[in-house]
């Protein structure tokens, strides 16, 4: 019965990917923006990711922001929130301080700076000791790198006619190699530009989010010593819960084995897709 029962699910799987993905299953890679129309019909209704080339080509910023004195100058006096963590995973399960053996839904602690000292933290970011990341979401792009506006539009025409709407947010990320977004759930259309260098992306079908194994955990905060240069993780008081992918895609080999019994479905289910952005395109999802 229980191989009955996996065989159907697995063909679930299969019939669905196919249904919004096509045969074989892959994400769609356009040369030029699409019409409102053919986005909403190709790709928000059935929720299906696209890659997007020549996104942007209009924005100053491809060619201004890869400057580092353009963005020094233009922000010089600018505060920014700057999130530190000892290895670049911030808002990411770590072991749970007061019980090491089990986890915590771990968030960045962070700072305002000027933006220039800001840049200088991200570009000195050491793995195992401090790296730094710009990611402060929550609309900052607005909110703190308003200086940066006229280099880009206020919204995608395009996808704001398909979506009936203007944006709810607009973000920036200024981060580094060591930069690291933990497998996650979103609830939100997205459209992610790359001004400069280059963003992987693992992606999972909405149907497949029980591979996720989303878990509640309590959630913690790191603290950064200024004096010693070290990291501490202590706990919300009082204690919250944050629900929570429990699936590292890229388990260490040491410990592959063991995520793997622990997380059959993900890792003995099908494939996820990875998509690589580069600069000036434009990834839907």
């Amino acid at each position: 019965m229980a191989e009955k029962i996996e065989s159907s699910i697995q063909n679930l799987w299969q019939e669905v990917r196919d249904l919004s993905l096509g045969t074989p299953p892959h994400i769609d890679h356009l040369p030029t923006p699409p019409t409102p129309l053919q986005f909403l019909r190709h790709y928000i209704t059935p929720n299906k990711p696209c890659l997007i080339s020549a996104a942007v080509p209009h924005w100053p910023a491809l060619a201004l922001w890869p400057s580092e004195t353009y963005l020094r100058t233009t922000l010089a006096t600018t505060p920014v929130s700057l999130h530190l963590t000892p290895t670049g995973k911030a808002d990411a399960l770590s072991p749970n301080p007061n019980a090491p053996s089990s986890l915590c839904f771990a968030s960045a602690h962070v700072q305002t700076l000027p933006f220039p000292e800001a840049l200088d933290s991200v570009i000195a970011s050491d793995e195992g000791n401090k790296v730094a990341y710009l990611q402060q979401q929550n609309d900052c792009f607005r909110r703190e790198y308003g200086a940066l506006a006229a280099d880009s539009e206020e919204h995608i025409p395009w996808a704001t006619e398909a979506l009936g709407c203007f944006p709810e947010a607009v973000n920036l990320w200024v981060g580094n190699h060591f930069s690291e977004t933990s497998f996650h759930k979103d609830h939100y259309e997205n459209l992610y530009v790359v001004i400069s260098g280059e963003k992987r992306f693992v992606l999972l079908p909405p149907t497949d989010v029980h591979r996720m194994y989303i878990r509640e955990y309590p959630a913690a905060m790191y603290q950064y010593h200024q004096d010693s240069g070290e990291f501490s993780l202590e706990l919300e008081d009082p204690i919250t819960s944050v629900p929570w992918c429990s699936v590292d895609p890229y388990p260490s080999p040491k410990d592959k084995k063991r995520e793997i019994e622990k997380f059959p479905l993900y890792f003995n289910g099908p494939k996820p897709f990875e998509v690589t952005v580069k600069a000036g395109e434009m990834l839907y999802l």
